[in-house]
């Protein structure tokens, strides 16, 4: 199954997808996780691409296109894939049609201000790579998994996370109409606990 998860940043299209590419036994396939690789191990792709996600940006469309059209040609993605972060725009989808074909964008639907609380309050482990909200963190400047210092990503700042929001209105909310119009848009409510909104997804892929 060719899954594409759509939904603003924070809607939980990364959680989501790790959990369905259990259920399917077909690769996730994140953009946003491509791209940190690259940062972390500072690529000409990473060094190219710094300034821009760090002012909360989108990556141009002819680089993201070329790196998942490689990612999709592997063979690990012959049975299927869960697209995460691509497409972002109808540039982009109207390429992914010229060399796969999709079986449903599924739209995580999630308020604003939830999706600006779920960002701003995140904070990451440059040593282990976790990731955690300080909801759930006693300290929230510790690692609960390694003890490391927990940060603030440039991309989880308030001020960023808006940005990043303004660009999801304005380029990205048409997905969901481009789909819908192809009939292969599924619109799952995102607020909730992580596997009340899962089971969501289940029923509706069963649907």
């Amino acid at each position: 199954m060719k899954i594409i998860l759509l939904g603003a940043p924070g809607s939980g299209k990364g959680t989501m997808a790790q959990k369905l590419t259990g259920e399917l036994q077909i690769p996730q396939i994140s953009t946003g996780d491509i791209f940190r690789k690259n940062l972390k191990e500072a690529t000409p792709l990473g060094l190219q691409i710094k300034d821009i996600l760090d002012s909360g940006g989108l990556v141009p469309d002819e680089i993201t296109i070329e790196i998942v059209k490689n990612r999709l040609a592997e063979p690990d993605c012959n049975n299927g894939y869960i697209l995460d972060g691509f497409p972002r725009s109808i540039v982009q989808a109207e390429a992914l049609e010229t060399f796969q074909n999709i079986d449903c964008a599924i739209n995580l639907s999630v308020d604003k201000q939830i999706i600006v609380s779920r960002l701003s309050g995140r904070r990451f482990c440059p040593d282990c790579n976790g990731t955690f909200h300080i909801s759930a963190l006693s300290d929230p400047e510790v690692c609960p998994v390694c003890g490391g210092k927990l940060i603030v990503r440039k991309d989880d700042r308030e001020e960023t996370v808006l940005e990043r929001f303004r660009v999801y209105e304005t380029t990205t909310l048409p997905l969901i109409d481009f789909y819908a119009r192809r009939g292969k848009l599924i619109t799952v409510d995102g607020s909730g606990g992580i596997d009340v909104v899962y089971e969501r997804i289940l029923n509706a892929l069963n649907k």
